[in-house]
């Protein structure tokens, strides 16, 4: 009789792990309790899976040998409880799809910096000709690729959400970018917990693997200490370092990244990065890093760079009004992506921040804000947290709940070589359905404001 597979989330990850089950030959059922998306609802249709929409029939559910869960369902909810306690296995997409390849996998997480480090690791690869999938928390499911199994390599962007959920899992090139408070929502508000989540991208490496990390992140540096230090790690570990140069790894001085491996020693002068700010001075490091250790020339890499375009919704321009940029950096959902943002501009902001708050700390970017910002604008239901801590620190501080009232008022306040920046720090599903949603409209609203100024 074949196994069963029950899946909890009808999304890219869940539709995509269901896919595969079903063509390894095991028994699938998909739930989930909200609405499926319609592309993914006429994908099922189509394959013949079984599934339900709109509750969760625990009964078939728990019949299940093994669940695979979507990473925006928490451990909290009562259902996974249940589970847990009648010994069903729990696990994620990742790690379901890991058993049935034998590609290598370049996995890539960190509180900041992902998905440019991830679109820029991939881009590097693909360009360099080498055969390589894009998946994780981007591009399409994992396992919905694994199924035909085209790629010899996969680089894949992890969420702590994810790592949660593997645990036999083995990263070939794992990147650990940095460290943050973010999410502490989900981890009981316990940075260390969130920190546990994020160290799970090391489990199961081995010697002939390589490990790519921030050495000034605090919290990277700490857990290292408590771990025993970094060379207690199994696998070989590059370092990424504004400070120094590391012996293996690479340092960024004097506008240039330096790499220094086993594998060769070139410089890549900042100027000639597809990508500015310091923040992504270190995201180009870590991709670098990737690319040298999966085997790519210093050729190939130079020459790639320079064709790289980042994704939407980071520090992304979107408009400009007699001499008035908008700058649209709405993945910016945590308080360490806006200390990024602000920290690549000298320009006088109007600051549009506010969503739904996950425990954030306003201390590490107080300075720069009361520096830089003539004016705060609150975009959120509930700006009380915001109002409170910047008041007396900034001259303006406005609210509203209308993305096309932020940017009018944006543009009224901005003087020419003033930046309107969108960089929220906070989650965006008080007002959106998700953080694209919020920098389209934002975008859409700027395209209105500068073609219809009043």
């Amino acid at each position: 009789m074949a196994k069963k597979i029950a899946v909890l989330g009808g999304g890219e990850s869940g539709v995509g792990a269901a896919l595969l089950a079903q063509a390894k030959g095991y028994e699938v059922f998909l739930s989930d309790k909200g609405s499926l998306g319609e592309k993914y609802r006429e994908e099922l249709i189509r394959h013949g899976i079984a599934f339900e929409e709109g509750t969760h029939t625990e009964e078939r559910i728990l019949s299940a040998d093994e669940v695979i869960k979507s990473p925006g369902i928490p451990d909290k909810v009562p259902l996974i409880g249940v589970l847990k306690k009648k010994g069903i296995p729990v696990i994620g997409e990742i790690e379901f799809a890991a058993r049935f390849t034998n590609a290598r996998l370049i996995a890539i997480t960190g509180s900041n910096g992902k998905t440019t480090t991830t679109l820029l690791t991939y881009h590097l690869l693909k360009e360099a000709g080498w055969n390589v999938g894009l998946a994780g928390n981007i591009g399409d499911s994992f396992a919905k690729q694994v199924i035909d199994d085209p790629y010899d390599y996969y680089v894949l962007e992890i969420s702590s959400f994810m790592l949660d959920t593997m645990f036999d899992f083995k990263a070939d090139i794992a990147i650990l970018s940095n460290i943050t408070p973010d999410h502490l929502d989900r981890y009981h508000y316990n940075f260390q917990e969130y920190i546990d989540s994020k160290f799970r991208i090391l489990q199961n490496m081995t010697a002939s693997d390589t490990f790519i990390y921030w050495q000034e992140s605090e919290a990277i540096a700490g857990e290292l200490q408590r771990r025993g230090g970094a060379d207690t790690l199994t696998p070989r570990r590059w370092a990424v370092s504004a400070q120094e140069q590391p012996a293996a790894g690479a340092g960024i001085a004097d506008g240039i990244i330096q790499v220094q491996t086993t594998e060769g020693v070139f410089g890549v002068a900042l100027a000639d990065l597809p990508i500015a700010g310091t923040h992504n001075a270190l995201n180009a490091s870590f991709a670098i890093l990737a690319a040298v250790a999966a085997g790519v020339s210093e050729a190939e890499i130079r020459k790639n760079l320079k064709t790289f375009r980042n994704a939407p919704h980071r520090l992304e321009p979107v408009g400009e009004y007699q001499g008035i940029r908008f700058i649209n950096d709405s993945k910016a959902t945590n308080v360490d992506s806006v200390f990024f943002a602000l920290g690549s501009y000298t320009n006088p902001l109007i600051l549009i921040m506010g969503g739904v708050d996950k425990g954030n700390d306003y201390t590490q970017i107080e300075a720069l804000v009361a520096g830089q910002v003539k004016v705060l604008i609150c975009l959120g239901i509930d700006n009380e947290k915001l109002k409170a801590f910047f008041g007396g620190k900034v001259p303006v501080i406005l609210e509203t709940q209308d993305v096309r009232q932020a940017v009018a008022w944006g543009l009224a306040y901005a003087q020419p070589g003033d930046i309107v920046l969108l960089s929220p720090a906070c989650a965006s599903f008080d007002l959106f359905k998700n953080y694209e949603d919020r920098g389209d409209q934002f975008r859409e609203a700027v395209r209105q404001a500068i073609h219809n100024p009043s």
